[in-house]
């Protein structure tokens, strides 16, 4: 019988592999995000990391930017426990919050500069979706930055047809085994909710944003990173 402690160390170890092959663009993902913070965040910006989980591609992007506070929000403690070594190269005030990130969200009272979701936000309902927008964007700072990395289906593409693209992809990723790639194709199933451009450029300029920019694309397709701006 596996302990909670073994599970969790085996399914950070899969996450790593993907990470470390690159599988789902991290690279590029976090190299974008790194790119919009040097260029466009203000100085010592305060920034909240949304299910943040072990922070070690963020980490990444952050170190050696004007960080002046790091906030991070995530529902697994071990993660945490993870993310707190790892963000010790930062040269700022960390704050780890364990919490559900809507929860969290909608408590928030203090302004913030730059709000970050990586491949979180798709696990709500559309109408969620909204809501948690709508509530980031009275949170940020007028001239803030919203940056969320979430699967997006292509124009036309139903929730099965975005699934059954992932499974296209075994052959790719050969770097995990048939359990570990089972296990994301399970997982997409039962928590994933990917909306399409379109969709993600709409919610967010119903939630308020007057700007709504796709910045990066994954070489597969199967998610994009989005800039949302007051």
């Amino acid at each position: 019988m596996q302990t909670d402690q073994d599970l969790f160390a085996e399914g950070l170890a899969t996450y790593q592999r993907v990470v470390s092959e690159n599988l789902m663009s991290h690279r590029e993902v976090y190299a974008t995000l790194r790119d919009v913070l040097v260029k466009e965040a203000p100085p010592q910006f305060i920034f909240l990391d949304v299910a943040c989980g072990a922070a070690t591609a963020s980490a990444g992007a952050l170190a050696g930017t004007d960080i002046g506070r790091y906030i991070g929000i995530d529902i697994s403690r071990p993660s945490l426990a993870v993310a707190e070594e790892v963000l010790k190269v930062l040269p700022c005030p960390v704050e780890l919050r364990c919490q559900d990130f809507v929860e969290a969200i909608n408590q928030w009272s203090e302004p913030v500069d730059v709000i970050w979701i990586g491949m979180s936000l798709h696990h709500l309902l559309t109408d969620e979706k909204l809501a948690t927008m709508r509530r980031i964007g009275e949170i940020l700072h007028r001239d803030g930055l919203f940056l969320i990395w979430e699967p997006t289906r292509l124009e036309g593409e139903d929730r099965a047809g975005w699934m059954n693209r992932f499974l296209s992809l075994r052959s790719s990723w050969s770097a995990v085994s048939d359990d570990q790639f089972a296990a994301f194709d399970i997982h997409n199933r039962a928590s994933d909710y990917p909306e399409t451009a379109a969709d993600w450029a709409g919610l967010g300029h119903t939630a308020g944003f007057s700007r709504a920019d796709e910045l990066y694309t994954m070489a597969n397709r199967m998610g994009r990173v989005y800039r949302y701006r007051h």
